[in-house]
């Protein structure tokens, strides 16, 4: 028998980086709510009462920058400096620039704007063809959410991660090894109420099933966790790919997804891997995918395409890859008007991962039936 631990974490909406993600995806919202055709590569940076935007923007939109970040902070529930950063008065500087022509004409004419390798990954082990790992921490850090905007937990505050190390047996799942759950919290709470708390709020709804005597649960292993957020540290937009992504488990490009509109296709790729492996994982073609698409700039096709099984394919590889060199473009806009992509649907995929939510078209099961044709 084989044993192995794996470990992901994941990180909630107030966490600061991701402050930085959504106010760099409601951005790009704004501008393709206007004009469907921006060109948009928004970051951010937040550190204690400034936030900075820049990067490059071309757009016909008409959108007020600073505006848009401040309805953002103070929607994802900063807006008093007690809970040490204000979406209504920190500083605000905005600097912008526009697409360098030399990629704009070649992105105009259908080709990739840069050179890029994206992943796609998906598996079995779990309803949502997400790692376990990863799937149990999204869970976690959605539920810590729901507690604190219900107040079930009076003494929560804002800034929370959660982790999760899964214990596989012959590559199967056997139990949760290891819980961490760090969680900001008011100054007058003792460490066994947020211990107790957690555990029954958090914790065990989620993964009652999953746990045993022998799972080590940690809340806060330092005890204190008062002050944090934006007031202790610098805070990035793209800082938490994995978390994004898949936990570790399946590769990441080292691109970032969020303020990147989907002529990226660091961003638009990347979600067109996880549409093929996803649908090729649920027609039982392979227990466990992951596919590499690689550009290169100025060049419209995917110029490879390598698909891993981790030896769990029930046909020859080279099939499956054969299936979709025939039947899918990969070209950028191909893969834009595929999935639609041209809409402003971004600021929600930058909490709680990119993947796994059935409401986004490159999670739609709607090839199965034409991968489980291979089998014949």
């Amino acid at each position: 028998m084989t044993k192995q631990f794996i470990t992901s974490e994941s990180v909630t909406e107030w966490h600061p980086d991701k402050i930085c993600d959504q106010i760099s995806d409601a951005i790009l919202d704004a501008c393709l709510e206007q004009d469907p055709f921006s060109r948009v590569a928004c970051e951010c940076l937040i550190t204690t009462n400034k936030l900075v935007i820049a990067w490059e923007i071309t757009t016909k939109a008409q959108v007020d920058y600073e505006k848009i970040a401040r309805q953002t902070i103070v929607e994802i529930g900063y807006d008093d400096p007690k809970k040490f950063f204000d979406g209504n008065t920190c500083d605000v500087d905005v600097l912008l620039g526009t697409q360098s022509p030399d990629i704009a004409m070649w992105v105009d004419t259908g080709g990739a704007g840069d050179q890029w390798m994206m992943f796609g990954y998906a598996s079995n082990e779990t309803d949502s063809f997400l790692p376990a790992t990863i799937h149990y921490a999204h869970e976690l850090a959605k539920q810590l959410s729901q507690v604190r905007k219900s107040w079930v937990l009076p003494f929560l505050l804002a800034d929370w991660k959660t982790q999760v190390t899964v214990e596989y047996e012959n590559n199967k799942i056997s139990r949760i090894e290891t819980i961490v759950v760090s969680s900001q919290h008011i100054k007058d709470v003792s460490q066994k109420e947020i211990f107790d708390g957690v555990k029954k709020e958090v914790i065990l709804p989620i993964v009652w099933d999953l746990i045993d005597g022998n799972t080590k649960i940690y809340v806060n292993p330092t005890w204190s966790f008062y002050v944090w957020g934006p007031a202790w540290d610098s805070w990035l937009t793209g800082r938490k790919i994995i978390v994004d992504s898949y936990g570790g488990i399946g590769r990441h490009g080292w691109w970032a997804f969020s303020g990147k509109d989907p002529t990226k296709v660091d961003r638009s790729a990347a979600y067109m891997a996880r549409y093929l492996v996803k649908n090729i994982v649920a027609s039982g073609l392979c227990d466990k995918c992951e596919i590499q698409l690689s550009y290169a700039i100025g060049i419209a096709q995917s110029v490879s395409i390598f698909l891993e099984d981790f030896n769990t394919a029930k046909i020859e590889k080279n099939k499956i890859v054969d299936f979709i060199v025939n039947n899918f473009d990969l070209s950028p806009k191909w893969i834009i008007d595929y999935l639609d992509l041209r809409k402003p649907i971004y600021k929600q995929t930058a909490s709680y991962g990119h993947f796994g939510n059935e409401n986004y078209s490159w999670e739609k099961l709607d090839k199965v039936e034409e991968f489980k044709r291979l089998f014949i």
